[in-house]
């Protein structure tokens, strides 16, 4: 039986398994992974070690959805897409994972510091990835960029730590009278002006802060509309677009300036129709 494809049952039965490992991690409660090992066991008849990868084959389904995963079970790639519809289907039944860093607004006292920007994956000196096409074609099917454009409790949340990374860098800088003046466009005046966030550089020079938030890596897909795109173009040296990734539990970004099809792939998703 080891050298069968997983049937549904056994794919359901595997991700119910890591679902509930990985919701005692994200409450901090203990749990035994060996002895989850040897209930599976003895519940599907598979090996312990052909257990082991397929719960490393879930992380590396959870990253391709933007998703956090279990941090003992490094994902493990090329997985059948039966598993990721299994994943899908857990997902679904939860409402969507609900285990995520707090989207309450932040109090004075409570106000973090600055984030660690790294290098846009687009202009790090290595190879892509050998499972960014996988990823792709799972995130595609299940329209993670769309989900996460849709959570407007995770785009607030994004862009209000955003604010206070911007605030934080300018004081370290020694320019509290500009970190007073760094404004919550989107919150203040609504969407529509094509930035999020209103800044400065320590030098003083203005900074129009777009924040793409995800739970994903930092090749998860997202959505930019006409409009941001627009205001870009129109302010290539002001406009930043400030990707902030692996949000639910330790929030890293990077920073894409214009022209951003010189970093990523540009695909319409939708278009205006005008009668006749």
């Amino acid at each position: 039986m080891n050298g069968e494809e997983w049937s549904d049952l056994e794919n359901d039965a595997i991700a119910a398994d890591y679902f509930s490992m990985l919701s005692d991690e994200l409450a901090g409660n203990r749990y035994n992974k060996a002895a989850h090992n040897r209930a599976l066991q003895a519940l599907i008849g598979r090996s312990k070690g052909s257990i082991e990868f397929k719960h490393q084959n879930i992380s590396a389904v959870l990253k391709g959805l933007g998703e956090t995963w279990i941090n003992g079970y490094k994902p493990a790639f090329n997985f059948q897409m039966s598993l990721v519809d299994a994943v899908a289907r857990h997902l679904h039944q939860r409402g969507g994972w609900i285990a995520r860093k707090s989207t309450a607004p932040l109090g004075v006292s409570e106000a973090p510091g600055s984030i660690w920007i790294g290098t846009p994956p687009t202009m790090q000196n290595t190879p892509p990835p050998d499972e960014l096409e996988q990823m792709q074609a799972v995130a595609r099917k299940f329209d993670v960029a769309g989900r996460d454009e849709r959570n407007r409790a995770l785009g607030k949340a994004g862009e209000e730590r955003v604010l206070h990374h911007e605030r934080a860098i300018l004081s370290n800088a020694g320019r509290d009278d500009l970190a007073k003046k760094v404004r919550w466009v989107s919150e203040e005046d609504g969407d529509g002006a094509g930035y999020d966030i209103s800044s400065f550089s320590p030098e003083g020079e203005t900074r129009l802060i777009e924040v793409k938030t995800t739970n994903g890596w930092e090749r998860t897909p997202f959505h930019i509309s006409r409009n941001e795109l627009a205001v870009a173009e129109d302010n290539r040296d002001r406009w930043t677009l400030f990707r902030l990734w692996n949000y639910s539990r330790n929030p890293m970004a990077f920073e894409l300036r214009p022209p951003l099809d010189a970093h990523v792939e540009l695909v319409a998703t939708s278009f205006q129709a005008t009668f006749h």
